[in-house]
């Protein structure tokens, strides 16, 4: 993709695809979006999923704007970008798409009160852990060989670094 207005439409279209039925429609499907006392009635425990939906869906849509604005591409692997993207979250975390969603699936389990979100956003994990590591990986030490592998040696997989 080429231009940027392209690019955002392609990712806001595969926003709604990927992380909306993974992180929206799955979990509705588990959780039906009622309330549960899996973790008692805590309203603290509800308060932290408010926040981690919040922080997820904010960390969604800055990688995703990132990856057009910055990238010109969409995080489809139809139309990826045509640079890597180590700026803005992906400077702490090398997969802040696949972590983000991953806290709103958590956030919405603590929100519902719902045990079998917590499986699932364990099961969604495992997942992406290894489609990163048997196709994502690969692909960008294909794509971008010295710039992958600096910036895999300096950013975490999965657990964010405190500074950029």
């Amino acid at each position: 993709m080429r231009s940027r207005a392209a690019a955002l439409a392609g990712s806001a279209a595969w926003f709604l695809i990927a992380p909306g039925t993974v992180a929206g429609l799955i979990p509705w499907l588990i959780s039906g979006w009622r309330f549960g006392q899996d973790f008692g009635a805590s309203g603290l425990l509800r308060a932290v999923g408010v926040l981690l939906i919040l922080a997820g869906l904010a960390g969604l849509i800055e990688s995703f704007a990132r990856f057009a604005w910055h990238g010109r591409g969409t995080p489809a692997p139809v139309a990826p970008t045509t640079r890597l993207i180590v700026s803005g979250f992906y400077s702490y975390v090398r997969n802040p798409m696949y972590v983000s969603v991953i806290a709103v699936i958590v956030g919405e389990a603590l929100l519902f009160g719902q045990a079998r979100l917590l499986v699932y956003a364990a099961l969604a994990w495992l997942f992406f852990h290894l489609f990163v590591v048997a196709y994502e990986e690969p692909a960008m030490q294909r794509q971008f060989p010295a710039d992958y592998e600096a910036y895999s040696r300096s950013v975490r997989r999965w657990l964010p670094r405190l500074r950029p």
